[in-house]
C-alpha cells in the first residue's frame, strides 16, 4: 500500500513529465525540415512555459513536445534564453537545455563533439545538484544512453538506484523508465544478468524497442490501458483510493462497521483486485456502492463489489446512461481489455436530490449536479474530511470521444458548482485528473474556459470551418496570472473547442467544407492518381511528413497509400513509423489518442515486471 498525499507537489509533478520524454537511443539526427502543419501542443506549452509563474509541470510538458516532434535545435536554443532571462530557474533551463544538446550531438562536427557534449553532461549536474532525488533522476535517465567514452554509466546506475529507491515519492509512477535506464547502464558496463534483469522489469522486449516510452502506463489487448501499477493511495485515514486495478479508480471510506464503496471500476476481475488490497486493512463489508454516473469503468465491476445486504446508489438519470453505455461499446479493444464490463446494473437507490448519509462515523453528502460528461453525475462529499468525489465530471474529452455525449455546458456548470462547496480536495475518477484538476485550478480554469467557449460558439454561428478554429491556438489571457489552470486547460482545449463546435455549428462552412463529402477509399484513389499510381510516391511523402514532425498527416497519407497498395512493405514500415511517433507525442498529453495509436500500431506497452524471487 501506497500511503501519501499529493497536494502541493507540482515539481514532483513536473519530473513525472520528463519521465515520458523520448531520451533511448542518445543523439538526434540531422536537423528535420520545417513542418508542414501546426503542431498546437508546441506552440502553446512553449508559450506558456516561457511564461515567469509557470509551473515547472508546464515547461517540462514543452520539453517533451520539443522532443516527439524533434525540434530539440529549437529547445535548445528556448531554454538557453529562458536561463538568461529567468535566472531564478537558470538550473531547471540549464539541465533541459543540456538535454537537448546531447540528443542533438550528432549534428555536431566531430572535432566539436567531445567538448559539446561534456558542456551538456555539466548542465545536467547543475540540475542534480539543485534536486538531489529528481535532479537525479533526470540525469541517470539521459547519463544511461551516453556512450561508453563518455564513462557516465556508473553514475547513471548510482542516480537510478537512488530513483528507485525513491520511487515511491513520485506522483506518477515512473519504474519503467528507471528500469530501462538500469537495463542501458548495465550493459554498457558489461553487466550482462543485471541488464536482462533490468530489462524485464522495464516490460520492454529489448533495449532497441522502437517505442521509446519511459512512463508506467500500459496499454494491451489483455488489460486494455491503466494510468499506473496498481497502487492503493491513503488519501487520510479511512479514506483510500485503488488506482490503476484498470482505467478508473475504485474509492473506499472505511467506517466503523462498513465500507463504502465510490464506483466499481471496469469489470468484476479489477474490482475484485482492489477489494483484495481493502481486505488487508478491514474486514468489514461493502454496504454501500455508489457509483459517479453509467459509464463502463465506473459501473462494470459492481457485481465484484456487491455483498449481502449491499445498497447501490446512483443519480436517479443513471439508468438511461447506462442503457447508452450498453448500446454503444468502445469501438477500441484497448480501452477495457478482454473482459467486458458487467452493465446489468440495477440501482437499489435513486438520487434525485440532495440527500444525506451519515451513519457508523461516515458523514457523506450525495448531490446530483451539472457535468462535462454525462447528465447523471453524482458528487459525494466527505463532510469530515472535506473531500469531493466528482467522477468524471471535469473529463477533459467531455464524454467518450465515439459517443454522442458531453457538454462544455455542463463542464462550465461543474466548475460553479464545486466551487460553491468549498471542498478541501477533489478526487477525481481517473488519477492524472486529481493531479490537474485541482480545486486550486478551478477559478482560473472557469474562467479561462468560458472565454473558450464564448470564442467557439461565435465561430461556429459565423460558420468558420472547425479546423481554423482549431488553428487559432486561443491561450486565454487570464492562464499568465492563474499557472495551475494552464496544464488541465491545454489538456482540454481541442476536445473542449471540437464538443461546442459540434453543439451549435450547421453542416456546411463558409468555405465550402461539409458541402461535399468523400469516403476514404476515394481520397485515396486521387491521390495515388496524383502521385502517379505507385506506391514510392506515397513512401516519399510520408517519410518527408515524418522528417519534418508532421506525424499526424504522414499516418493519414500511409494510410490512404495502403487502400491502393496493400502489400507494400516500405509503405508498412512507414506508417508503422508515423504510429511510432504519434504514440510518443500523445503518451503524455492525450491518453485517448496513445491508445487508439497503440492498437493501431499492434504495439502494447507492457505492464512493469516483477522482480525475480530471490533463493
Amino acid at each position: 500500500m501506497i500511503s501519501k498525499l499529493r497536494a502541493g507537489r507540482f515539481f514532483t509533478r513536473a519530473l513525472a513529465v520528463v519521465a515520458l520524454i523520448v531520451l533511448a537511443g542518445g543523439c538526434g539526427g540531422a536537423e528535420p525540415k520545417t513542418p508542414l502543419l501546426q503542431n498546437r501542443d508546441l506552440d502553446a506549452y512553449r508559450t506558456m512555459a516561457a511564461v515567469p509563474n509557470s509551473e515547472t509541470l508546464v515547461v517540462l510538458i514543452a520539453t517533451q513536445q520539443f522532443l516527439a516532434a524533434h525540434r530539440e535545435w529549437d529547445g535548445y536554443a528556448y531554454f538557453g534564453k529562458l536561463a538568461a532571462e529567468q535566472p531564478q530557474r537558470r538550473a531547471l533551463f540549464r539541465s533541459l537545455q543540456g538535454l537537448m544538446q546531447a540528443r542533438v550531438a550528432n549534428d555536431v562536427s566531430m572535432f566539436k563533439r567531445v567538448a559539446w557534449v561534456e558542456d551538456a553532461i555539466a548542465k545536467l549536474d547543475e540540475g542534480a545538484t539543485a534536486d538531489p532525488i529528481l535532479g537525479r533522476f533526470a540525469r541517470g535517465v539521459v547519463f544511461a544512453d551516453l556512450p561508453p567514452r563518455f564513462e557516465k554509466a556508473q553514475q547513471a546506475i548510482a542516480d537510478l538506484t537512488v530513483a528507485l529507491e525513491h520511487a515511491d515519492e513520485l506522483p506518477t509512477p515512473l519504474r519503467r523508465g528507471i528500469y530501462r535506464g538500469l537495463a542501458s547502464a548495465y550493459r554498457t558496463v558489461s553487466d550482462d544478468a543485471r541488464s536482462r534483469e533490468m530489462l524485464r522489469m522495464s516490460g520492454f522486449e529489448s533495449l532497441d524497442d522502437t517505442l521509446h516510452v519511459l512512463g508506467d502506463s500500459s496499454v494491451g489487448p489483455v488489460d486494455g490501458f491503466r494510468f499506473t501499477p496498481p497502487r492503493f493511495v491513503k488519501e487520510t485515514e479511512g479514506v483510500y483510493v485503488a488506482e490503476g486495478y484498470d482505467f478508473a479508480n475504485i474509492s473506499f471510506i472505511v467506517g466503523e462497521s462498513f465500507v463504502v464503496a465510490i464506483d466499481a471500476g471496469t469489470n468484476e476481475r479489477t474490482a475484485r483486485a482492489a477489494l483484495h488490497e481493502l481486505r488487508k486493512i478491514t474486514q468489514a463489508p461493502v454496504k454501500y456502492i455508489i457509483v459517479t454516473h453509467g459509464h463502463w469503468d465506473h459501473a462494470g465491476g459492481v457485481a465484484a463489489l456487491r455483498e449481502p445486504g449491499s445498497v447501490v446508489i446512483t443519480h436517479a438519470s443513471f439508468p438511461r446512461v447506462l442503457a447508452r453505455s450498453r448500446a454503444f461499446p468502445p469501438p477500441f479493444h484497448d480501452f477495457f481489455g478482454d473482459e467486458k464490463p458487467n452493465l446489468d446494473v440495477v440501482p437499489d437507490r435513486l438520487v434525485a436530490a440532495r440527500e444525506t448519509l451519515a451513519e457508523g462515523g461516515v458523514d457523506l453528502t450525495l448531490i446530483p449536479g451539472p457535468s462535462g460528461e454525462t447528465e447523471d453525475a453524482l458528487f459525494i462529499l466527505d463532510n469530515e474530511h472535506g473531500i469531493l468525489f466528482v467522477g468524471d465530471a471535469f473529463m477533459p474529452y467531455l464524454g467518450a470521444p465515439f459517443v454522442a455525449e458531453g457538454s462544455a455546458e455542463g463542464f462550465l456548470g461543474a466548475m460553479t458548482f464545486v466551487l460553491d462547496l468549498h471542498p478541501r480536495r477533489l478526487v477525481h475518477g481517473h488519477p492524472p485528473l486529481t493531479d490537474l484538476f485541482s480545486i486550486e485550478a478551478m477559478p482560473g480554469l472557469r474562467e479561462a474556459t468560458t472565454a473558450l467557449y464564448e470564442r467557439t460558439v461565435q465561430a461556429a454561428g459565423n460558420a468558420r470551418p472547425i479546423a481554423d478554429v482549431l488553428h487559432d491556438d486561443f491561450i486565454a489571457p487570464v492562464l499568465r496570472s492563474a499557472p495551475k489552470a494552464v496544464a488541465p486547460y491545454l489538456v482540454m482545449r481541442d476536445t473542449f473547442i471540437q464538443r461546442v463546435y459540434t453543439e451549435h455549428a450547421g453542416y456546411w462552412s463558409a468555405d465550402g467544407t461539409g458541402v461535399d463529402h468523400f469516403t476514404r477509399d476515394e481520397w485515396a484513389r486521387s491521390l495515388d492518381l496524383l502521385g502517379g499510381g505507385t506506391d514510392a510516391s506515397f513512401v516519399r511523402a510520408v517519410n518527408d511528413l515524418l522528417e519534418r514532425g508532421d506525424a499526424p498527416m504522414a499516418l493519414h497519407l500511409a494510410d490512404s497509400g495502403l487502400i491502393e497498395h496493400p502489400s507494400s512493405p516500405d509503405l508498412r514500415a512507414a506508417r508503422a513509423r508515423a504510429l511510432t511517433a504519434l504514440q510518443e507525442r500523445y503518451v503524455a498529453a492525450n491518453p485517448f489518442h496513445f491508445i487508439l495509436e497503440s492498437e493501431w500500431a499492434g504495439h502494447p506497452l507492457p505492464p512493469l515486471g516483477t522482480p525475480a524471487a530471490t533463493p
